[in-house]
């Protein structure tokens, strides 16, 4: 019986596929200097960064990027607000790395997200949020693309 269990367990950790998802260290956290603390964060999540760069996002890249609120009222705020200072893009993987991102980056509200979240401990308002993260592994799979080539990506 210990036998079947033990080979169970190792079957599980094999079928446990690791995900990537997309994260941006947004301009009010660098102009803070708090990436390292972000960061910290990310890797306390259990996630690994494989690929990262500062950027200074153009306007072109941020359109592009946020072209899914384009007709939301925020979208021409948020583009001009990402385009304000450097900011970190990164690759970072693990199990569950989508929603386990999610989870510790908190709620788009600073004042609505968990106690030890990213949001919660950095954020300056709901527009100044500090992180972005991917919310589903498609979404992962366009965004990444847009900032990493296959070459970059050092995991």
């Amino acid at each position: 019986m210990e036998r079947a269990n033990s080979d169970n367990h190792a079957l599980q950790k094999v079928t446990m596929a690791l995900e990537r998802t997309f994260s941006i260290i947004k301009p009010d956290a660098t102009e803070r200097n708090i990436t390292g603390l972000v960061n910290a964060k990310i890797e306390e999540a259990g996630l690994r960064i494989i690929g990262q760069k500062r950027i200074h996002m153009t306007t072109e890249q941020a359109s592009k990027f946020y072209d899914i609120h384009r007709d939301r009222p925020f979208y021409s705020d948020l583009v001009d607000f990402m385009t304000t200072g450097p900011v970190i893009v990164q690759i970072l993987e693990g199990e569950n790395a989508v929603s386990k991102y999610r989870e510790v980056m908190g709620r788009t509200d600073p004042s609505e997200a968990a106690p030890g979240t990213i949001r919660a401990e950095f954020s300056k308002s709901i527009d100044a949020n500090t992180v972005h993260g991917s919310d589903s592994l498609e979404t992962a799979a366009i965004e990444i693309p847009q900032f990493f080539t296959d070459d970059e990506i050092v995991g």
